[in-house]
Parts: structure tokens; C-alpha cells; sequence
């Protein structure tokens, strides 16, 4: 399963935004360090069912709308210096590097300190809160690289090895792959020139922006002055405007059957009499939603799954008639997998036996083989034919 961090600053929402994804039972207050160990949970992507497009009833989707579950890490509140231990930021780190991307839980109202501490709305810069994470990953990767690089750099020449791909050796445990080494390594000519502080720290960057790739949830949009959510709009990541307490209201009235909603959605319908401060709050996050076109959180996951990390749907059948696995369920499975997966590297993905023993796939919608080299496109239904 894809694992995304959500990560930021004491007080900007993260917990929120986890038990809003999740409806998990994640501790929530207005003090830092509320998140002391990492909360794990299951979030989903939403994406439209091919069941429609195939004129099949599937039981698997809701209203046409497919959730594919993917995991979610809210780790500990970062706060300045992390990378030298302080707060609990070696925990954060860790965490983060469990993480395929990050969501970055902003505060865009600007009411709390970079501690995390509450202030007046609009008095702190929320672009300072962008620049400080990616500093303390900077800073922390450059902590890896410097205590280990003279080591590194003997062990390289002695051994007459390539230098991306000792390098990513060393950084695997840190879920670097080798292009991502080979890009951050390209702008510096020699590896052996990057024996400086300075140049380290350069490559440290380089390998930051391909490793923690990120989406910026611009959280407590609901409060953030304009020209506040306007300046982090302008940062270079996919920023979405959020408010994760609404979501969590939104999701827990679902959960018990005051409205129908769907994370996600731009509306919601009132199924229960309501009191009237109830219908205030209600109506209040109605506004926020036809402004906003949702809460963000959706969005933000949604985002970070598929525009950020480049994943697709895929789904695998045993029937490309009916479209349903062998004990007759229609649609049964919908698979995120990366832009460029094989229908052999599918097979594999299904299980390790049926990759093995792969002879070849079909594409259920023509009905005409595909090759093992073949990559998949988004929404492709596949049949895997194997000896097993």
C-alpha cells in the first residue's frame, strides 16, 4: 500500500487532517507535540468506477465513485532544529522517510507561531512554515551525507564504483532510487568535488526535491487572511486550500446519518432535523465549499497520489467477459499502481507465482492480447493469463 506522510508544524491541523481522512482516533489539541508517536491509518483516493463506463453493476464503488485506501503517517510535530534532535524531531524524521510523498499540513491562517503556539491571525507567514520543512530536511539529509562521505568517497575509489549507483546503495535506507541520485547528481559534474559543507548542502537539496516530493495542504483556509492563502498559492508545489475541521464535521455527521456526504464532494444534503446552531455551523461550511469547490482533504490525497507520485488504477479480472473474478464479483479489485507498469510487473503485483508463470494478459475491453512489455494506461481492465 502507498504510504504518505503528513507532515508540518505543532497546531497547524495534521492530526485534524489524519482523523478527518481516516476517522481514526488520532488525539487532537491546540498544544505542541500532540502526535507523540506516529498515528498510522488507513486514507482512500476517490476516483470515478469504470463500472458506468463498461454498463456493469459493480458493488464495489459508491455512487460511481471508487475509494482505494492508501496509508497514512501523521508523525510528530516538527519544530525548529529538528534535524539535531530537538523536540522530537529524530522521530520525525524516521517517520518520514517510511513515506513514498509528503502532505504538508500548513497553517495559511498564520495564527500560530513556528512552534506551534497560538497567535493572532494573519502574524506569522505561512511561506516561513514551507521554507522551515524543507530546511530540516535539508539539514538532516546533510547530517547523513557529511558524517558518512569521506567513508563513502574511499570506499567508492577503492572499489572503482560507479558513483550513482553507490551512492544510492548508501541512501536506500532512505528510499532514495537510482534516478533520483543520477538527477540530484547531474548539476555537480564530479562527485568528488561535493567534499565541501557547501556543496553537500546543495546536494542535499537536490536529493530532497526528488525524495520528499509534496503537496501543500493550506490548511485553516476557512480563517486565512486572502493575501495570506494567495502568497502560499504562488509557492512552486501543488497547494491546496483546506480546512480539515470542516471535513471532520462533514465526515462524523455522515458517519451518523445527519447528512449524506462523500469526501470529496462540493455539497452535502441534510437527512436529519437539526438544531439551529448546527444548520449555522453547516451552512458556514457550506459557503467554504462553493468557494473552495470541497474541503481540500480529498484533494490533497488525491493530488499527492496522482499528480505528485504519478500512480494509475488498473483493474484485474478473472472473466474479461463479465468483468469479475472467479467467484462472479464484478470488478473486485482497483490497483494503484505506477504510470508505466507492465502487464508483467501487474501479474507480479497480483502475485508473486502469477508473475512467474505469466504467458500473457488481455486487454478485457478489446479482448485482445497485450504484450508482457506492454504499460498500462489509466483505468485499463486486465485479464492475466498465467500457468499457475
Amino acid at each position: 500500500m502507498i504510504e504518505i506522510g503528513i507532515a508540518g508544524k505543532p497546531n497547524a491541523g495534521k492530526s485534524t487532517f489524519f482523523k478527518a481522512a481516516t476517522l481514526a482516533d488520532a488525539e487532537i489539541a491546540n498544544y505542541p507535540f500532540t502526535t507523540i508517536k506516529p498515528n498510522i491509518g488507513v486514507g482512500y483516493v476517490r476516483v470515478k468506477c469504470v463500472c458506468q463506463e463498461l454498463g456493469v453493476e459493480c458493488k464495489e464503488c459508491i455512487e460511481g465513485w471508487r475509494f482505494i485506501p492508501v496509508k497514512l503517517i501523521d508523525v510528530a510535530g516538527l519544530v525548529p532544529d529538528a534535524h539535531k534532535g530537538r523536540g522530537l524531531g529524530n522521530e520525525f524524521l524516521d517517520n518520514l522517510r517510511q513515506s513514498e510523498a509528503v502532505i504538508h499540513v500548513v497553517d495559511a491562517s498564520g495564527s500560530t507561531d513556528e512552534e506551534g503556539n497560538e497567535i493572532g491571525v494573519g502574524e506569522r507567514d505561512p511561506i516561513e512554515d514551507v521554507k522551515f520543512l524543507y530546511h530540516e530536511i535539508d539539514m538532516w539529509l546533510y547530517g547523513i551525507l557529511k558524517r558518512n562521505w569521506e567513508k563513502i568517497m574511499r570506499r567508492m575509489k577503492a572499489e572503482k564504483r560507479d558513483a550513482v549507483k553507490f551512492l544510492t546503495e548508501q541512501l536506500a535506507g532512505l528510499g532514495f532510487e537510482e534516478w533520483m541520485v543520477r538527477e540530484a547528481i547531474k548539476g555537480f559534474g564530479d562527485v568528488s568535488k561535493l567534499d565541501d559543507d557547501d556543496g553537500l548542502k546543495k546536494f542535499a537539496v537536490e536529493l530532497r526535491k526528488r525524495r520528499m516530493r509534496m503537496v501543500i495542504a493550506a490548511n485553516k483556509a476557512d480563517k486565512a487572511p486572502e493575501e495570506l492563502l494567495d502568497k502560499l498559492m504562488n509557492v512552486p508545489e501543488i497547494v491546496v486550500p483546506t480546512s480539515a475541521a470542516y471535513e471532520l464535521i462533514l465526515r462524523t455527521a455522515a458517519k451518523n446519518g445527519y447528512i449524506k456526504y462523500l469526501p470529496g464532494d462540493n455539497d452535502f444534503e441534510i437527512l436529519k432535523e437539526l438544531n439551529e446552531k448546527q444548520i449555522k455551523a453547516l451552512e458556514k461550511i457550506r459557503k467554504f465549499l462553493k468557494e473552495f469547490g470541497s474541503t481540500g482533504v480529498q484533494d490533497a490525497i488525491n493530488k499527492v497520489v496522482f499528480d505528485v507520485l504519478d500512480y494509475i488504477v488498473v483493474y484485474p479480472v478473472e472473466d474479461e467477459n463479465k468483468f469479475t473474478d472467479t467467484k462472479g464479483n464484478v470488478l473486485p479489485d482497483a490497483m494503484l499502481v505506477k504510470k508505466g507498469t507492465t502487464a508483467r510487473e501487474l501479474a507480479y503485483k497480483i502475485h508473486t507465482d502469477i508473475g512467474k508463470h505469466f504467458i500473457y494478459a488481455l486487454d478485457a475491453r478489446t479482448k485482445m492480447r497485450i504484450a508482457e512489455d506492454h504499460e498500462l494506461k489509466n483505468n485499463d481492465v486486465i485479464k492475466i493469463v498465467s500457468s499457475v
